[in-house]
């Protein structure tokens, strides 16, 4: 299939598929918030299935907002100094993981495709209500035979905004039938210790054993391997320095390189401007044995 490009996007009513042959298939739902529905890697599918699951992206923030709730340092519409002297200018999101906003807003919309050849895609889609600032996302699939790179960007269209973004994968507890359980390896620098409200408290913490609905550090960039003995080794990297990993679903296991730590826009808000993007990139790369 040769390389297709329209200047304005097309609309991503079907599904995108990606092939590097004989090695793995990676199907892309566009509609779908621009999800990842398969990745099969030598015969083996790796996600787990179903409308909430395989790996989607998160932007433009990641995890949790307390009560749905963040400030932007940014003059309120109207000028005047009573945005500067309240703190920031107060934003409410919806509140769909009761009492807090979970994962973003671009897993729920549709995504525009902008390039499609056999082995790598790109799609994007503009932020709408509900989040007060117009920007885009776009998001980046490279396949080649041992590996998948995944590149998100977020960009201001107008005012500056806090932002995060990260990707939220559905990994298969067990390959087949059959299969042995995944085992999760990583050496985070630390962990951010969790309140009773699911959220970091500011506290720093020793690592603990799981299960986990936890966020780490790893200050030199995100790398974690699952193994499914006997079958295939899978190794998540990003540059990001934050990593969710939630192991407390008997079917799946979910490691999430992301830009922030849960409550981010808040704790530490990277701001996005018209001249300075947010990019964060993860490579999933895979050896059967």
């Amino acid at each position: 299939m040769s390389t297709q490009e329209t200047t304005e996007g097309a609309p991503g009513a079907r599904d995108v598929r990606l092939v590097a042959p004989g090695f793995a298939e990676l199907t892309i739902r566009p509609e779908d918030g621009c999800r990842i529905s398969s990745l099969i890697i030598n015969d083996l599918e790796v996600l787990r299935q179903g409308d909430r699951y395989g790996s989607f992206p998160m932007a433009p923030w990641c995890g949790r907002i307390e009560l749905g709730q963040f400030r932007s340092f940014v003059t309120a519409p109207g000028g005047g100094d009573e945005a500067g002297r309240s703190g920031g200018v107060r934003h409410q999101m919806p509140i769909n993981a009761t009492p807090h906003a979970i994962h973003g807003t671009v897993r729920d919309q549709p995504w525009r495709t902008a390039t499609v050849d056999d082995q790598s895609a790109t799609f994007y889609c503009d932020l709408t209500d509900p989040w007060p600032y117009r920007g885009r996302v776009t998001q980046t699939f490279e396949l080649t035979d041992d590996a998948l790179t995944l590149t998100m960007g977020v960009e201001s269209r107008g005012d500056s905004f806090p932002a995060q973004a990260g990707w939220h994968p559905w990994f298969l507890r067990q390959l087949g039938p059959t299969g042995a359980p995944v085992q999760i390896a990583f050496d985070p620098a630390w962990q951010e210790e969790r309140g009773v409200d699911h959220l970091p408290t500011g506290r720093r913490v020793e690592p603990g054993p799981g299960p986990w609905d936890d966020c780490f550090g790893m200050p030199d960039g995100v790398d974690v391997t699952l193994t499914w003995p006997t079958q295939l080794e899978l190794t998540i990297t990003s540059g990001a320095q934050w990593v969710v990993v939630y192991d407390e679903q008997e079917e799946a296991v979910c490691v999430e390189p992301q830009s922030g730590p849960p409550n981010g826009l808040n704790t530490v808000p990277r701001l996005v401007t018209p001249i300075d993007p947010l990019e964060v990139s993860t490579t999933w790369r895979w050896k059967r044995f």
